[in-house]
């Protein structure tokens, strides 16, 4: 089922959405340098020489290169970042809009002056406005065009050629859940080779199953669920929920030099479809094309594929603002949950998907009452999650924040991968998960540690 996007036949018209935010984030990122003076005197001096700085695409550079605006949308490029290139250029926002209708200058003006030009016939592709016609093409678009066209028979040969030997086709499934805790001392545990310590062996040991277990299961695609922690978000932005969408998440540098981890590899078809389905689900998700990724991700990544030299799967990032008051309640991270499923059973590729919440447990990193671990409640809640989510769900934020310390509402994080499961009858009313593997360590530092794996049932 593919997603509903019906501004696709509002003739001579794109719609800057998360698609075209992933194609173009290059191109307006490019744009929006030429804010600064320093940088158009630059550009202007010699473009081909400052747009070897930026990893746009070729198309997108010869887009430039000709202006032609109604190019550069058509490769993610967006009115309001292409208009810092117009500016550079000296000219108008009235120009700019008039060299895209194929109209010349004084007559797109007429236009204007006469009431602008109307919605009727110009509402449908296929209607008789006078918006329906070719789009307006530099020459050097058309001679691209040819070139595109003869790549595009070779790839729908190639494509028939797959489509013959069997090549799978269906929709994307969640396959399993799993949860654990990302303290950061666990990744300086690793990276310094103290894992078989005394004092870290206990806990490394109850990870062993889980790293067999995922060899056996390994996933096409993650869907990780975790929290910045001041590395990305400082207080100027601190967004609720974020998605990353970029091809490559290279890891943070948290003050002690980034981790000797792999970069992580993003799915950012993926991303961008989920991104759309659950913000039309009414979810306010804000999308990040450059992100780097801190322990809040990579040390589950450790955790469950100890340290190869690439990650075996991509990852979607998906950070939860639990740093800053209010946070999600645990009911909204449960409905999340539901909306990500939806979204992600309604992609068009038969990709195996996880779907992971870290975190937590009980932990108290300020204060007096710093240090504090609630072993008990820990257990109780993995019980609950288990058993009874949407209950749980239901959990007032004081209650984590009386029992499991102050930076144990991470675990409403839990809730968002626990919301996705099949049993949750909001979305599927399938069987209850199956429990693979389940347990909890105190301490890792300054917390608890806390692990489940549940697989859904077919």
């Amino acid at each position: 089922m593919a997603l509903d996007k019906p501004y696709l036949d509002v003739p001579g018209t794109t719609i800057f959405d998360a698609d075209q935010s992933r194609k173009g984030y290059w191109l307006n990122q490019f744009c929006m340098s030429l804010m600064k003076a320093e940088n158009r005197a630059r550009f202007k001096a010699d473009e081909d020489a400052y747009l070897a700085e930026w990893p746009m695409t070729d198309e997108q550079k010869a887009a430039v290169r000709a202006r032609d605006l109604n190019w550069a949308m058509r490769t993610g490029g967006n009115i309001y970042f292409l208009a810092k290139l117009g500016a550079t250029d000296g000219l108008s926002f009235q120009q700019m809009a008039g060299s895209m209708t194929g109209m010349t200058e004084q007559q797109y003006r007429d236009m204007m002056i006469a009431g602008g030009r109307s919605p009727e016939g110009n509402r449908v592709v296929g209607e008789q406005g006078d918006a329906q016609g070719p789009v307006s093409q530099s020459a050097a678009w058309k001679a691209w065009q040819e070139a595109e066209a003869q790549q595009a028979l070779a790839d729908a040969v190639e494509s028939a050629d797959a489509a013959a030997k069997g090549k799978a086709s269906g929709h994307a499934r969640i396959t399993a859940s799993v949860f654990s805790s990302h303290v950061p001392a666990i990744g300086a545990a690793v990276d310094h080779g103290k894992t078989g310590e005394p004092y870290w062996a206990p806990m490394f040991k109850g990870y062993d199953f889980s790293k067999q277990w995922m060899k056996e299961n390994t996933p096409d695609v993650i869907f990780l669920v975790y929290n910045d922690h001041a590395t990305n978000f400082d207080l100027g932005v601190i967004p609720t929920f974020a998605i990353g969408t970029a091809a490559e998440f290279e890891p943070a540098d948290e003050g002690y030099g980034p981790r000797p981890v792999p970069v992580v590899k993003g799915h950012p078809r993926l991303a961008s479809h989920i991104a759309q389905s659950v913000i039309q689900q009414d979810f306010d998700l804000t999308i990040v094309n450059d992100l780097k990724v801190d322990h809040g991700l990579t040390v589950p990544m450790n955790l469950m594929f100890g340290s190869p030299a690439e990650w075996p799967c991509q990852v979607i990032p998906f950070h939860v603002n639990v740093v800053q008051y209010p946070v999600p309640s645990g009911a909204r991270c449960f409905a999340l949950g539901q909306a990500i499923r939806r979204a992600i059973e309604s992609y068009d590729e038969p990709l195996k998907v996880q779907i992971w919440g870290t975190g937590g447990m009980s932990h108290q990193l300020q204060g007096p009452r710093a240090g504090l671990i609630n072993a008990e409640w820990d257990n109780r809640f993995l019980d609950r999650l288990i058993a009874d989510p949407k209950d749980l769900s239901t959990m007032p934020h004081i209650d984590y924040v009386r029992e499991a310390g102050s930076e144990g509402i991470e675990l409403v994080m839990w809730l968002i991968a626990r919301g996705a499961m099949a049993d949750v009858a909001d979305v599927a009313g399938g069987k209850a998960p199956k429990l693979v593997h389940r347990f909890f360590h105190v301490p890792a530092s300054n917390t608890a540690v806390g692990h489940v794996i549940l697989e859904n049932q077919s």
